[in-house]
């Protein structure tokens, strides 16, 4: 006869020629310690698959709520935020630079003030020429100050690009993939420049 080690107790124990060939244990009292134990680790493990199945699901339903919210978002809404980037990119590109109209730095709010309104010249939206860091004050209060915007753009940007900028324009028919392609376009760019 083998000694085989108790798994229940510890203790050595005889295997008998009749005993099952997989049980490790002395008796009955220390079969059921060992059933348990083999039990508890089986529930424990079902509970960490089961945490981690949940995770998993949990993730998906987001991932599914993000793109449901997605194709919900109409062109309007791509176009702010595609105009948002814009303007960052704008304001980061321009951060070392006084305002474009009064040429003051200040502690204050910058905006990206467009010389050639949006509303007026929806064609010039994203073109870099046409917008620049503007203080609130010159941007809000005084409706983009154009005549100072005018004479220092022309002295930023040159009167040849200036005269493009004031010619003549294509309208500009963006689809909405034209449009996320701007957004990752201009958020890719502030990157750049804040990096």
């Amino acid at each position: 006869m083998r000694q085989k080690t108790c798994k229940g107790c510890g203790d050595k124990y005889d295997k008998l020629p009749h005993h099952p060939p997989f049980q490790a244990w002395c008796g009955i009292d220390c079969g059921i310690t060992v059933a348990r134990v083999r039990q508890d680790k089986v529930r424990a493990k079902a509970r960490a698959k089961g945490r981690a199945d949940a995770k998993r699901a949990d993730k998906a339903a987001r991932a599914t709520h993000r793109a449901r919210k997605q194709a919900l978002k109409g062109r309007g809404q791509w176009l702010k935020e595609a105009q948002a980037e814009f303007n960052k990119f704008c304001r980061a590109r321009d951060r070392n630079q006084p305002c474009i109209s009064c040429q003051r730095h200040h502690d204050g709010q910058y905006h990206a003030g467009h010389y050639m309104t949006v509303g007026g010249h929806p064609e010039l939206r994203f073109n870099e020429d046409n917008c620049h860091k503007q203080c609130s004050a010159c941007n809000n209060h005084l409706s983009g100050d154009i005549a100072r915007y005018r004479v220092n753009l022309e002295r930023k940007i040159g009167p040849k690009r200036l005269a493009a900028l004031e010619g003549p324009h294509e309208p500009l028919k963006l689809t909405i993939d034209d449009i996320k392609l701007i957004k990752v376009k201009y958020r890719g760019k502030v990157k750049e420049l804040l990096a």
